[in-house]
């Protein structure tokens, strides 16, 4: 079966006509988008959208063949001129199968959201699911009877739609993973492809085919990542979006609870709510023992927290004891959270802080930690294969 994406971005495409936003603004020659429509196999038109026969002409295809256009999601604005050579434009209802005279079949699949989704299989057997713009399925109950060779679906807008198809088994490790609906929203360029990699998806440009069920390059997920960066640098926020795609997450709060401290408890609240409903929070510093642990991915926040942690046990905060054995101590423990770093198994990510490039600390404690911490934070980041610096809400690759 082949599949060619006469379209890849939002239903008013990118750029969005008159916007003035600095996506928009970059969204030229192969970053601009027009709104996403498929064709398969010369057969089957998913989506109608304006300039529908050029875009096809571009990509080499002729629509003059096509039996058959169905429509995934209400379109707003004015109607779309149906080109004379196509069939009129419909929506199979919910669960039901329509069954083309190509050989093609095809079953709507219902979303949470207004739209249809289908699942396309060929003559041959593949498989492919296409769904619409901010939409993910619902009512998936039970494992899938296999995992599709191909997905197209909204990545950026609902990360959770590819979490509900993986905790089924509806994408498994060799289905590709193709994001679409693309708006200025999502970022663009390197910071994209960078998104997309740490949920196991792609983009390709507008007019691009692809042969589902061939053997796909499927994006290498890094199984370990550091995100580091500064106060209110969107690090925390980094952090999440590369593990939104999985269905079930370990939240590690190294910071615990702070009885009378309000603003403590709100950073706190902000956090949780902003988490998808199904990861599982655990307080703890004990992070050892869930690394040698096998399960599901791991969001460690922070390793800045975790130090403090470990220098309170050691009591490495006064200079006697320091001298007297606290140093040792810690020592010690650093070298078994980075042991257990390096032979985790489990997919992980990680946050920390840093703190050695602004104000020299007026105390000796307080220099004692910025030094321990970028200590820890180097040597955490020798072993992950991705290292993030994010900088004003932009994350800059230093490893990976």
């Amino acid at each position: 079966m082949e599949l060619t994406l006469l379209g890849t971005g939002a239903p008013e495409g990118l750029p969005r006509p008159s916007c003035p936003c600095a996506v928009c603004a970059r969204a030229r020659g192969p970053w601009a988008r027009a709104a996403t429509a498929l064709l398969v196999d010369d057969a089957l038109l998913l989506d109608l959208t304006p300039g529908a026969v050029f875009a096809a002409a571009r990509a080499g295809h002729s629509l003059s063949a096509v039996r058959q256009v169905l429509l995934t999601h209400p379109h707003d604005g004015p109607a779309v001129e149906l080109p004379p050579t196509l069939p009129p434009a419909g929506r199979v209802p919910d669960g039901q199968v329509l069954t083309l005279i190509s050989g093609h079949r095809v079953r709507a699949v219902p979303m949470d959201a207004p739209g249809t989704g289908y699942e396309v299989g060929s003559p041959d057997g593949e498989r492919l699911l296409y769904l619409p713009p901010g939409a993910a399925p619902a009512g998936l109950d039970g494992r899938a009877e296999r995992p599709y060779d191909l997905v197209v679906c909204d990545v950026v807008g609902r990360p959770d739609a590819v979490a509900r198809l993986r905790a089924v088994g509806a994408v498994g490790p060799a289905t590709e993973v193709i994001a679409v609906h693309l708006d200025h929203d999502a970022p663009s360029g390197a910071a994209l492809d960078r998104l997309l990699a740490a949920a196991g998806a792609r983009a390709v440009p507008d007019g691009t085919t692809l042969v589902v069920g061939e053997y796909p390059v499927v994006p290498d997920v890094p199984r370990r990542v550091l995100v580091t960066g500064g106060a209110r640098s969107g690090k925390s926020l980094e952090a999440e979006r590369r593990l939104e795609t999985f269905p079930e997450v370990v939240y590690v709060a190294t910071g615990g609870r702070r009885g009378g401290d309000p603003e403590w408890a709100a950073r706190v609240a902000l956090h949780r709510e902003r988490r998808p409903g199904a990861w599982r929070t655990e307080e703890t510093c004990e992070l050892v023992g869930l690394l040698a642990a096998e399960g599901p991915p791991l969001l460690i926040d922070c390793l800045s927290l975790w130090l403090t942690d470990a220098m309170d046990r050691v009591d490495a905060w006064e200079d006697v004891r320091w001298r007297e054995g606290g140093e040792t101590a810690l020592r010690t423990r650093v070298a078994e959270l980075v042991a257990a770093v390096r032979g985790t198994r489990r997919q992980v990510v990680l946050v920390t802080n840093e703190v050695g490039s602004g104000v020299v600390p007026a105390t000796p404690a307080g220099r004692r930690f910025r030094d321990e911490l970028g200590r820890l934070n180097a040597a955490v980041a020798a072993e992950c294969e991705e290292v993030l610096l994010v900088v004003a809400g932009q994350a800059v690759v230093v490893r990976g």
